[in-house]
């Protein structure tokens, strides 16, 4: 049986959505019929192909449609009254817990009714969201107007990290379902909200698609190149990268250290670089298509994330899936993942616990490296196969629609 579902999420695609694509695709491989949602686009170009298709399947809610939020308004208030005094008590419950921006709450209710009206248009059913911040929200609203059930996938860290802000108990207490990307995310849903919501929340962990992901199985102990990707800001801690670099230069000369991403830290980043005399070793490449991506990663040596916050890194599953071991830290669900078996591990912040392990792995000979390449690539494909996660997800919608 057909299953048709939403998909609802804030900014969409952006680069850094690659992977919910690929859940999409997966999905739809299983026999779902999937309505893609969106308030906004990205405010970045975007340069991989297939996000800009990705965009071109994607109705936006908000973008050029401000008179019809405003009919929908009042069509819906005339039209749908038990629905608004259903709304009014939880619409008022997330404006008092939250920054008290009347006016953003305001617009998540007009957002919430054109999605209950386009998901009707649609013959959509139910609708499943990627983070459980201001989407999650608009669909928890959307149902209680009358519009659909909903289901959300929690990934943190921003999402952890103010209490009132987050109105996690109630975006909990009205949904069909949770998906936690990791057990750390499971337990800080649960210290957010109730220990209620226990069997409710359940661990489906990010995937990739294994198959555009080869092995790279060369690991030359001359190579001293370092990767790292992603979005350039603090809690990503490339700050701290321009130090280590100079620390390390009288040991390793050919060191290097490729930065793809951008983001609002750039400039400072650039001016760290230039204090520590660094140019010649650090390079900014910015955003860069994904298939790019995969090559420069797969010809590296090792891949570094040095990150103060996360949640469980989609980048990290993709470096060890080609077999390059990683260098991150003890942070959120990092450690489920990343240990020395297929890297090094340290502590968030740590400069002199960072240094110890680039010097590590500019130290480690072709055997271990390809040792723990090959455990991160197992543990990949154990763990984070888009299709095997996409399946526990299948199961939780089929059996959502066998209780309808």
């Amino acid at each position: 049986m057909l299953v048709k579902i939403g998909y609802l999420m804030n900014c969409y695609p952006m680069t850094s959505t690659t992977f919910i694509r690929g859940e999409l695709d997966a999905l739809e491989s299983m026999n779902i019929e999937i309505k893609r949602y969106a308030f906004r686009r990205w405010d970045q170009e975007l340069v991989d192909p297939l996000d800009i298709a990705e965009a071109a399947r994607t109705r936006y809610l908000l973008s050029g449609h401000s008179f019809e939020l405003i009919y929908s308004f009042l069509f819906e208030l005339f039209t749908n009254m038990t629905g608004f005094l259903r709304t009014i008590g939880p619409w008022l419950h997330l404006v008092r817990h939250s920054d008290g921006n009347l006016v953003k709450h305001i617009a998540y209710l007009l957002e919430a009714i054109s999605l209950r009206r386009r998901t009707q248009r649609d013959g959509v059913r139910h609708v499943h969201v990627h983070f459980s911040t201001n989407a999650t929200a608009v669909a928890m609203l959307a149902k209680l107007l009358g519009g659909p059930s909903y289901s959300f996938t929690a990934h943190g860290p921003d999402e952890f990290c103010d209490r009132t802000s987050g109105n996690l108990y109630p975006k909990i207490q009205h949904s069909s379902f949770v998906v936690a990307i990791s057990n750390y995310c499971k337990v800080q849903l649960i210290r957010l909200s109730s220990m209620e919501f226990w069997d409710k929340i359940k661990i489906v962990r990010c995937g990739i698609k294994l198959d555009d992901f080869a092995l790279s199985a060369k690991y030359d102990e001359s190579n001293q190149t370092l990767v790292c990707v992603g979005r350039l800001c603090i809690q990503k801690g490339q700050l701290l990268l321009p130090k280590a670099a100079c620390s390390l230069r009288g040991e390793f000369p050919r060191l290097r250290i490729i930065l793809i991403g951008d983001g609002p830290i750039r400039g400072s980043l650039e001016d760290l670089i230039n204090e520590y005399g660094v140019n010649d070793m650090m390079e900014l490449r910015g955003w860069l298509p994904n298939a790019e991506v995969r090559k420069v990663v797969s010809r590296s040596r090792v891949f570094l994330l040095p990150s103060f916050a996360e949640g469980l890194p989609i980048v990290i599953m993709e470096a060890l899936a080609l077999g390059r071991p990683v260098i991150s830290t003890y942070i959120a669900g990092i450690p489920e993942l990343v240990s020395d078996a297929c890297g090094w591990i340290i502590a968030s912040g740590s400069e002199t616990e960072l240094v110890t392990a680039i010097r590590a792995s500019l130290t480690a000979d072709d055997q271990h490296l390809r040792r723990l390449g090959l455990e991160g690539r197992r543990l990949v494909e154990e763990r984070h196969n888009v299709m095997t996660n996409a399946r526990q997800l299948h199961r939780l919608l089929k059996d959502l629609q066998a209780t309808e």
